[in-house]
């Protein structure tokens, strides 16, 4: 265990191997945004991560989220966080009020709780989504129906007027060491969301989020434009 890592350090480390698998891959490094997950880990962690100009967060439990966050959204103007853990319906409006984005749509129902709880909402804020795709983990949750997630793009694209921006897909890779198989988890998403874009040119559908601290250089191979990275940055977890 690496008693005396810095957290700083170990952002500049990661943006660098970014970068590196970016320029291998053909492609720009800005193309790629490094976000860190600070699932169970202090404010103070995160701070630190701030005064290393990471702004981009994501967080899994709305209930340490609502903790954690409103006081450093306050200070920090330039902090962006995500929704990236399963999100139930009757938690939807208590987290709107401090997320720039929910990662995990995973079916109709929720987005139907997000359309409702965002038009009750005064701000103008645009609310970014992103569609969870199941492409291979097992345990995870995500839309498995085409047809179903065509009719949820559909639907979110309808309440674009509230502030709603359909800004691409998500996905996790399924647990193992097999690296084919975890490119073709991501390989699969990256081709469903070309074929999306073209047939739904009037929505964003920019952002592919793929690849953790195990994977993410396969993610940027295969086109990922943010990777979630949370033991890499944070160490382990502190379980707060």
């Amino acid at each position: 265990m690496a008693e005396n890592f810095s957290i700083k350090d170990n952002i500049l480390k990661i943006k660098e191997t970014i970068q590196n698998a970016a320029i291998k891959a053909g492609r720009n490094p800005e193309s790629v945004a490094l976000m860190a997950v600070s699932k169970f880990h202090p404010a103070e962690a995160v701070i630190e991560a701030l005064e290393a100009n990471q702004f981009l967060f994501g967080e899994n439990r709305v209930q340490e989220a609502c903790g954690k966050f409103p006081s450093i959204l306050e200070k920090w103007e330039k902090t962006e966080l995500h929704l990236i853990g399963s999100l139930q319906r009757n938690k939807v409006k208590q987290i709107l009020p401090i997320v720039s984005c929910i990662q995990s749509v995973d079916r109709i129902e929720l987005l139907q709780e997000i359309i409702k709880q965002k038009s009750k909402m005064e701000n103008s804020k645009v609310l970014k989504l992103l569609f969870e795709v199941h492409t291979g983990e097992e345990s995870k949750s995500g839309f498995t129906d085409i047809g179903e997630l065509e009719r949820a793009l559909e639907l979110a694209g309808e309440n674009k007027k509230l502030g709603i921006q359909c800004d691409g897909f998500m996905t996790m890779a399924p647990l193992t060491e097999d690296k084919n198989l975890i490119r073709q988890s991501f390989r699969q998403l990256a081709t469903l969301s070309e074929k999306l874009k073209s047939q739904y040119k009037e929505l964003p559908l920019t952002e592919l989020s793929m690849g953790m601290s195990s994977d993410f250089e396969i993610a940027i191979e295969e086109g990922s434009t943010i990777v979630r990275i949370g033991t890499a940055i944070f160490g382990a977890r502190q379980y707060v």
